[in-house]
């Protein structure tokens, strides 16, 4: 299966972005084989995937009327991107003022008194030297319009260019008619319309230049994690030091990491310590410690420390270049509400121009004289006002906005689904270990029940069976071991019970260890007698590890995970959010009660099966709740597959990237408070913006059509319809940027 960016700078509104899907979906269908395209219309790139060559991609985008270019570097693309949109902003600019240079003039003549009529041959010369300016004006303010146009006519569709360049056109030839054979036309209908299709052409290329402008703050977060990416790095070889290209590095590479530079590649530190920033990539504000054996990533900053370090991954590979194309992907997906508004608009232009057909005829055959002005005058004005801008950029814009606002905060949105769905969540399922908890348990306490027991022999015993276990108390009694100096060999057996703990032979001795559940399955008899202990434990939040052998309890261990410090805040900032808070953890009932009281959660479920977690959450969905499941993304997988949104907590593991709705990089708590309210501000955002271009559109093609005229005796203006055209894409894309600065409270 392949993955294939293409950057296709000609597309330009929501009709363009049907016909390209649309085209894929055809090859897709007529070929039997599985090919997509998703189109990111702010961005001007297409991601086709599936069964299909980059050459191919490229031959159905040039059918369907635009000219493509195969994205190989996501680095180079983006500075391309950037360098073309400074170009069309300076180039917009320039057409825009000289549009209206010549355009303002001429509306100013008309309104201040200056004949616009042509009844006579002084003035046939005067506006025929007018008209042939007004041409050349045109082709350079709008040959990009025309252009446009002509592929959408090659391609037997239509798009907005073909909108503007047929409004403009038909008021430049409707003058030029009247000038040349003033004749043909009562004398009431001579009027020229130069003016028209100059400011017209200014108006939308300065509301193009504007846009431009503020469209590319849109873009900000991946140029920001693409700028994270640097380009050589130093590698340690037998002839010394020397500095490499990063595309040249390979795994295993030997690198020298310098104090305040940035790391080149995923790596294992092989020597020395250092302290690492991470904020840019997970938004953690605290520099992390980092020591021999210790993980870094590409794009994070170096402390005062210098470290060599094995290269993990090549450049392609990082968890940066991960992190960048799914930043990317997210960007270009589709929300339920943005497919309705692209089914919409692939029909919009053909409808539109049948519209404007059948309302300048009803104007010119039933209409006031001059029938014929009247007529014109409709027909540019509803071609112009219902180009479909705002329409396709609503809901791209607002996704674009969120997606890079998130991955600003450490936060990986899968796709816009996740996003819509994520603002609609009633209920935050909560795991504890890892989630309310640090995740890194310690061992607080080891309490021997036979006085014959050596405490450290039988820790040794422990840690020999647990180095075979992933679950986070094993590795809090390891820790505890290696501290202690115990050496531990390997078991005889090694048996894992999912849920309840684990149970093997270490030294000829056959041992239980894992909760209270396990206990009861191995037989044990006296755990009655401790449980005034295993209450205390559990009231103080730590979590007990019975260490049983031959039906006899050995030990407890007392395991405590530390309540992250910002736990009651995220939990009271949901809660003020009105959603509804459920702690779902398989630790015991009184330890899992602890740790809820801690942070102000008042649901607990606990002694729950990673099974039951599932369960618990398709039951609180069949209630009516809408439900988010935060977990650890692996031993969680079952509940977080089933939940309608799935946020995953950690360092960002392959598992998790991959499975989960949402990637929390931080293990900031809070952070899922801020994503659920960034999802219900970025949903308020496009509604915002769909609800002002359908209404817009609504609107305006009535009142260009001239249903007001019967009331008001005026038409509206093709002028005043380019001016509002072009301000409705740009009061889009700036409602779409005050997503970067939206207050998330």
């Amino acid at each position: 299966m392949a993955n294939i960016s293409l950057y296709v700078p000609k597309m330009s509104c929501a009709s363009c972005v049907a016909k390209v899907e649309t085209a894929f979906a055809d090859a897709s269908q007529n070929g039997q084989r599985e090919i997509s395209a998703r189109v990111n219309l702010a961005d001007k790139l297409v991601l086709v995937s599936g069964d299909i060559v980059a050459k191919e991609a490229l031959e159905i985008i040039s059918r369907v009327g635009y000219d493509g270019e195969l994205v190989i570097d996501a680095r180079t693309a983006a500075e391309q991107k950037s360098d073309d949109e400074r170009k069309e902003y300076r180039l917009r600019l320039i057409q825009a003022a000289i549009g209206l240079g010549l355009g303002v003039p001429l509306m100013l003549w008309g309104l201040l008194g200056g004949e616009m009529m042509v009844n006579n041959a002084q003035q046939q010369l005067a506006w025929g030297v007018v008209g042939v300016i007004t041409l050349l004006v045109m082709l350079f303010t709008g040959g990009h319009f025309y252009q446009g146009m002509w592929r959408a006519i090659k391609a037997k569709s239509a798009n907005m260019d073909t909108l503007i360049a047929l409004g403009t056109s038909a008021a430049w030839i409707y003058s030029m008619m009247v000038v040349t054979a003033p004749e043909w036309f009562p004398a009431d209908t001579r009027h020229v319309y130069f003016e028209a299709s100059v400011m017209i052409l200014g108006l939308i290329n300065l509301g193009h230049a504007l846009e431009l402008r503020a469209r590319g703050k849109t873009s900000e977060a991946v140029q920001r994690l693409l700028g994270l990416q640097v380009t050589t790095a130093i590698r340690l070889t037998d002839n010394g030091d020397e500095e490499v290209e990063i595309n040249l590095l390979r795994v295993g590479d030997r690198l020298r990491l310098k104090p305040g530079d940035r790391v080149a590649l995923d790596g294992e530190i092989l020597y020395g310590q250092t302290t690492i920033n991470e904020s840019m990539l997970t938004g953690e504000p605290i520099p992390i410690h980092k020591a021999v054996g210790d993980t870094i990533s590409a794009g994070t900053v170096n402390g005062n420390g210098a470290v060599i370090y094995r290269a993990t991954a090549s450049a392609q590979d990082t968890k940066l270049s991960k992190i960048i194309e799914l930043v990317q992907q997210a960007q270009t997906s589709k929300m339920p509400i943005g497919r309705l508004t692209d089914k919409i608009s692939a029909y919009f232009v053909p409808v539109v121009v049948i519209i404007a057909l059948l309302s300048s005829s009803f104007w010119y055959l039933f209409g006031p004289s001059p029938a014929l002005s009247h007529a014109l005058v409709v027909l540019t004005s509803v071609l112009i006002i219902a180009c479909p801008c705002a329409l396709g950029l609503a809901t791209p814009m607002s996704i674009m906005v969120s997606v890079g606002r998130a991955a600003q905060m450490g936060v990986l949105v899968r796709n816009g689904e996740a996003l819509q769905t994520a603002s609609k969540v009633t209920t935050v399922v909560l795991d504890k270990t890892g989630t309310i908890t640090a995740g890194k348990p310690e061992v607080h306490e080891v309490v021997i029940l036979q006085s014959e027991l050596d405490e450290l022999s039988l820790l040794g015993d422990v840690a020999a069976l647990e180095q075979h276990s992933e679950h986070p108390l094993a590795s809090a009694i390891i820790d505890k071991a290696k501290t202690v100096a115990v050496k531990f060999i390997e078991p005889e057996s090694f048996t894992n019970i999912q849920g309840k703990g684990i149970v093997g032979t270490v030294n000829g001795k056959h041992y239980s260890i894992g909760n209270l559940s396990l206990m009861q399955q191995a037989g044990i008899d006296n755990l009655a007698d401790y449980q005034p202990q295993i209450s205390e434990f559990a009231n103080q939040g730590q979590t007990p590890v019975f260490v049983a052998s031959d039906r006899q309890l050995l030990a407890i261990i007392a395991i405590a995970d530390p309540i992250k410090p910002d736990a009651m805040q995220a939990v009271q900032k949901m809660q003020q959010a009105g959603l509804k808070l459920v702690l779902l953890t398989g630790d015991n009932q009184l330890t899992a009660r602890a740790v809820a009281d801690k942070v102000g959660i008042t649901t607990v479920f606990a002694e729950v099966l990673p099974e039951d977690k599932q369960s618990k959450v398709i039951e609180l969905k069949r209630a009516g709740e809408v439900v988010a499941m935060v977990g650890d993304g692996i031993n969680d997988a079952p509940a977080l597959m089933s939940a309608d949104v799935g946020l995953a907590m950690g360092s960002g593991t392959e598992i998790a990237i991959e499975s989960a709705d949402f990637t929390l990089l931080s293990t900031r708590l809070v952070v899922i408070a801020d994503t659920l309210l960034l999802a219900k501000a970025s949903m308020r955002n496009i509604k915002q913006n769909l609800f002002g271009a359908f209404i817009y559109n609504t609107l305006g093609i009535p009142i260009a059509a001239g249903v007001l005229f019967p009331f008001t005796g005026l038409l509206l203006s093709p002028v005043i319809a380019g001016a509002a055209m072009a301000l409705s894409s740009l009061t889009v894309v700036s409602n779409a940027n005050r997503l970067r600065r939206v207050a998330l409270s």
